[in-house]
C-alpha cells in the first residue's frame, strides 16, 4: 500500500513513516523539506500519484489566529482537490480532542475549520482526535508560568505518548475509512495541575503549580472536560509514569 504522510518530516510524521515502512508499506514523507507544500500546492500532484492513503499530520508554523486558520483551511482544501484528482481512497487527519469545545483557543478553532473542509472534500476520511502529547507537558508548564509559578486552569487532563499516537494513526491508515472521528487518549486521567506537577517533580523542577480558574490554555479557559474525551476513546498503552521513566533515560 502506498501511503503519503503530509508533514512526514516532523515529530509524528517521521515516526509514522518509519513504522509503516517497517510493516512493509510504501510510506513516503511529504513536506517542504521534500519539495511538497500543502499550502502553496507545490509538489502535491506528483507526491500523491498512485497513493492509496494520505495521512495529514501537518502543523502550522504560526499560531497567530488568522495565520493558523488560513494555514489549516488552505492546506486541507489543496489536499482534498489533489487527492480527488489522484483517486486517493482514504484521507486520515490528526486533530485534537475537544477542539470544538474551546472556541477561544485560536489553534483549536483552526482545527475545527480543517475538519469541516475535510468532510466537504468528497474523499473518504477518518479524523483522529488526540489529547495533548506527553512530550509537550514541559512546554505547557513553561507557557503557563507567571512570576515563577505555574498557573493551570481547572479541569481534567489525559495526555498521550507520541508513540501511541503514531501506532493509532498507523492502524487507522490501514483500515477502511470511517467517514467519522476517532478519539485517542492516554491511560491516565487526572486534574490538569496534578499531571503538570508530577512532570515537574520527575525532572527536578521546583516551580510550584497552582490551580487557577482564570488561567488560560493557549488562549482558552479550561473547564472540567474541555480537554478529555467525552465518550468512547482508544486508550494508549504508555502511562504517564512509564513515559516519565523512559524520558529520564533519554
Amino acid at each position: 500500500m502506498k501511503i503519503v504522510v503530509i508533514g512526514g518530516s516532523g515529530l509524528i510524521g517521521s515516526r509514522l513513516v518509519t513504522l509503516l515502512s517497517e510493516a512493509g508499506h510504501e510510506a513516503l514523507p511529504a513536506s517542504p523539506r521534500t519539495g511538497v507544500n500543502s499550502v502553496t500546492g507545490d509538489g502535491l500532484s506528483d507526491a500523491l500519484a498512485g497513493a492509496d492513503v494520505v495521512v495529514d499530520v501537518t502543523n502550522a508554523p504560526s499560531w497567530e489566529p488568522q495565520a493558523v486558520l488560513d494555514f489549516f483551511r488552505t492546506s486541507a482544501r489543496n489536499l482534498g482537490k489533489a487527492e480527488a484528482a489522484a483517486g486517493v481512497r482514504h484521507h486520515v487527519a490528526l486533530s485534537i480532542v475537544g477542539c470544538d469545545r474551546s472556541p477561544e483557543n485560536a489553534y483549536f478553532t483552526a482545527k475545527v475549520a480543517q475538519e469541516e473542509v475535510i468532510k466537504a472534500a468528497g474523499v473518504p476520511y477518518t479524523i483522529v482526535r488526540a489529547t495533548q502529547f506527553m512530550e509537550f507537558i514541559g512546554g505547557i508548564a513553561d507557557f503557563s508560568t507567571d512570576s515563577g509559578t505555574v498557573r493551570i486552569g481547572e479541569g481534567l487532563f489525559q495526555p498521550i505518548a507520541v508513540d501511541d499516537v503514531v501506532a493509532n494513526l498507523a492502524q487507522v491508515a490501514l483500515a477502511a475509512p470511517l467517514n467519522g472521528t476517532v478519539d485517542i487518549a492516554g491511560p491516565d486521567r487526572a486534574p490538569f495541575a496534578e499531571i503538570i506537577a508530577r512532570y515537574l517533580k520527575s525532572v527536578g523542577d521546583a516551580r510550584p503549580v497552582v490551580t487557577d480558574r482564570a488561567a488560560r490554555y493557549y488562549g482558552g479557559l479550561v473547564e472540567e472536560q474541555s480537554l478529555v474525551p467525552l465518550g468512547d476513546a482508544r486508550i494508549g498503552r504508555i502511562g504517564l509514569e512509564r513515559w516519565l521513566a523512559q524520558a529520564k533515560k533519554g
